[in-house]
């Protein structure tokens, strides 16, 4: 026990001893007391993996016009931090330290996959009450090299994703950026397959396999022959470490589990290095991750840019083995720069400031616990507990005095003098300008996209198999409630009835279809992002995918309620039958996928088609013949913008017609005649060809509808913002 005791108190002295030169910071504590002049050596990463340097190999040209450009083994001659000179040589050099000598190329190796990127005076501001007038980002300054992993760190709302979309060219309408962004020392725009961006939530098609959604990913990406795209997706699995899960379902299926949450992030990275990017940036990669998957994801991401890849994400905490796979850190607290260089010189700042980070806690703790300003709120809640150390209210330095004092000192000390004297020898002279890969063509994205719904729909029985069973059942249910009906003429007011219910009540059903069509939206703004895809190519893909399901779910319903109510025995009147239901489906469709478009969430769509369809059901003319139904908005404009009037006078046309009824031994009546006093109908024999084809120029207009909403709406801060901002750096070459 004496012996065992004796250790206990040596672990305590030589803990307080390495916290401070006078007294450990109780790492439990929500404050930090700053202490003058208290320097400390940071601590250590021995259960970090360790990483050895890559050997210098020669940089190959990439064969840009073949495709066969691949990422190659790259190094970079980068500064030592001024704050690490000092740590090893225990001298306070007043001066930064030389940077090397030969500009640009002697920093970074060029013609190679990864590219360098530097940000100068980087403001960007949102649009708020005023115009313009909210600063997100404040005067950023920093770098970041092939082969190196960049993170940006800071709590929420820091700035950190507007910062990363700055860099990238993608902030939104309502942001306008200042000061300047050079890739390879030059001020140009990145272009296509150039860059990489993994947003933090992305939307994956859970019925198709890893290695399918990175192929179809590929093919609508790449242009070139099919053996070159299925080369590349093999190499984004392997470098992605999904081998072992390349065959199997990302969403699952019945009872075999999906990709879990570190799984289908690697996916969702593995899809933007199909195009080979020279600079990779992901917001928030360990988004929702266990520290196993976080751990396991940064050790892949490494591994990434060890292959000459230029990484750039933000992070909001990690832990001790993830912060030690960094090579730099910029630290934000409400848009402003506190820090930038390396992860270890990081650590010396905040002892240099005054607060070092307490022995065995994580450093992003401590940075965040020191810059967070929600922690204040905390503190203020705790004033009146008591703890062994005191009242909590004795604090000696808040949150905003603690992140005005690491700014003052970063801004005074020899590493922010660094920063712009790497910035400016990047920026000397314009380095190998990136090209694009190219694309592939509009008809052959318009093929993927069409052949990759029908595997989906064959896949997603949720959606589109449970909705074909469904309308089996309401169509076997309204054929055995109105069988037997004959063909007299008392029975003309019951069958109208019947195709009445039918018609209503099965577009009614279709509005199960409403999270399919949702999901698609996301993934095609997910494609439209990184412009994998676009507002035609989606619609036309998704169009000509849904026809043959629609077809199926028209003839399979429309035989079984044909022959079950017992309509006219006539084959071309059956096949009109069939096409008519057919229309109207996808006319159907095409209005379910402009309300989803509009709303984008499943309630509100689901209300909206509701009161739609009860608004056309009521107007179409069963409940009130149309002549008679009140001109001002029930006639004009309901029952002109009703397909359910359409679809059911056709139908009744082409049953009527031509049909002749028998009233007593001598007289008879027409079709049309005896249906006037319960459905309205017109003579002409053509009338049922015009309904047709009013309900083909509704299918086309909803989707044009549907395209005008995202072209100018949805995808307005997609593609279109990314081309604004492209023909603005053009411009100001």
């Amino acid at each position: 026990m004496e012996e065992i005791q004796s250790q206990s108190d040596l672990y305590r002295s030589s803990s307080s001893s390495a916290s401070s030169p006078t007294s450990r910071v109780p790492s439990s504590h929500f404050f930090y007391v700053r202490k003058p002049g208290s320097l400390r050596q940071p601590i250590s990463f021995e259960d970090s993996p360790e990483w050895e340097d890559t050997p210098d190999v020669d940089s190959r040209m990439e064969d840009e016009a073949g495709g066969g450009d691949s990422i190659n083994y790259a190094t970079t001659t980068t500064p030592i931090s001024p704050s690490l000179s000092k740590m090893n040589s225990g001298s306070m050099a007043s001066s930064p330290p030389p940077v090397p000598e030969g500009g640009g190329a002697a920093v970074v190796v060029r013609k190679i996959a990864g590219a360098s990127i530097a940000w100068k005076d980087l403001t960007v501001t949102m649009k708020g009450k005023r115009k313009y007038s909210d600063k997100v980002v404040k005067s950023s300054n920093g770098y970041a090299f092939p082969g190196t992993m960049t993170v940006i760190m800071g709590p929420a709302k820091s700035g950190k994703s507007t910062l990363l979309r700055a860099l990238a060219g993608r902030l939104p309408p309502s942001a306008k950026m200042y000061g300047e962004v050079f890739v390879n020392g030059s001020k140009s725009h990145m272009p296509y397959g150039s860059y990489g961006f993994v947003e933090r939530e992305t939307q994956l098609i859970g019925s198709l396999t890893v290695r399918e959604f990175l192929y179809y990913s590929a093919l609508l990406q790449l242009p070139g022959f099919l053996f070159q795209k299925r080369s590349v997706v093999e190499d984004a699995i392997q470098a992605m470490s999904l081998s072992d899960y390349a065959n199997k379902l990302i969403g699952g299926h019945c009872y075999m589990k999906g990709l879990r949450s570190g799984e289908r992030r690697r996916v969702s990275i593995a899809r933007e290095l199909v195009m080979r990017p020279h600079i990779l940036f992901i917001d928030e990669p360990l988004y929702h991750l266990d520290s196993v998957s976080a751990l396991l994801m940064m050790v892949t991401l490494k591994k990434l840019a060890s292959m000459g890849c230029t990484l750039v994400f933000t992070i909001y905490q990690s832990s001790t083995e993830v912060f030690g796979l960094f090579d730099r850190i910029c630290l934000l607290s409400n848009g402003n720069t506190l820090f930038f260089g390396e992860t270890l010189a990081c650590l010396q700042h905040f002892s240099n400031a005054g607060f070092p980070c307490p022995i065995m806690q994580s450093p992003s703790d401590h940075f965040l616990r020191a810059i967070n300003t929600d922690f204040d709120r905390i503190i203020a809640m705790c004033k009146n507990w008591q703890d062994d150390n005191g009242d909590f209210s004795a604090v000696n330095m808040d949150t905003a005095v603690a992140i005005r004092t690491l700014e003052a000192t970063y801004k005074s000390s020899a590493d922010a003098d660094s920063v712009e004297a790497m910035i400016s020898k990047l920026t000397e002279r314009e380095g190998t300008q990136l090209k694009s890969k190219g694309q592939a063509g509009a008809a052959t994205r318009v093929a993927v996209l069409t052949w990759r719904s029908l595997l989906v729909m064959s896949r997603e029985w949720e959606y589109y198999w449970l909705r074909l069973i469904l309308y089996m059942i309401l169509t076997l249910s309204i054929g055995t409630l109105y069988s037997g009906l004959g063909h007299s003429l008392s029975s003309v007011a019951t069958r109208v009835a019947a195709v009445f219910v039918f018609v209503s009540f099965a577009s009614l059903l279709g509005i199960a279809g409403i999270p399919s069509l949702l999901k698609e939206i996301k993934i095609y703004r997910s494609e439209a992002s990184n412009q994998h895809s676009g507002a035609f190519v989606f619609l036309l893909g998704q169009f000509l995918g849904s026809i043959p399901f629609l077809f199926l779910m028209s003839i399979s319903s429309s035989l079984v309620f044909y022959f079950m109510v017992g309509l006219r025995d006539d084959f071309s009147l059956l096949m009109y039958f069939v096409l008519n239901f057919f229309m109207c489906l996808l006319v159907n469709e095409g209005l379910m996928l402009s309300i989803a478009c509009i709303w984008r969430d499943v309630y509100w769509s689901t209300l909206t088609l509701i009161s739609v369809h009860v608004i056309m059901m009521l107007s179409s003319g069963h409940f009130r013949i149309r002549n008679a139904l009140p001109k001002p908005v029930w006639t004009y404009p309901f029952s002109y913008i009703s397909f359910h009037t359409y679809s059911i006078e056709g139908l009744l046309e082409n049953e009527y017609l031509g049909e002749v009824f028998a009233v007593g031994e001598v007289r008879s009546i027409s079709g049309y005649q005896a249906i006037q006093g319960n459905y309205q109908i017109s003579p002409d024999t053509n009338s049922k060809w015009r309904n047709m084809l009013v309900l083909l120029a509704m299918a086309f207009g909803y989707r044009l509808l549907v395209y005008v909403l995202l072209r100018f709406g949805l995808n307005k801060n997609v593609s279109g913002r990314l081309l604004l901002s492209h023909k603005k750096n053009n411009s100001s070459r």
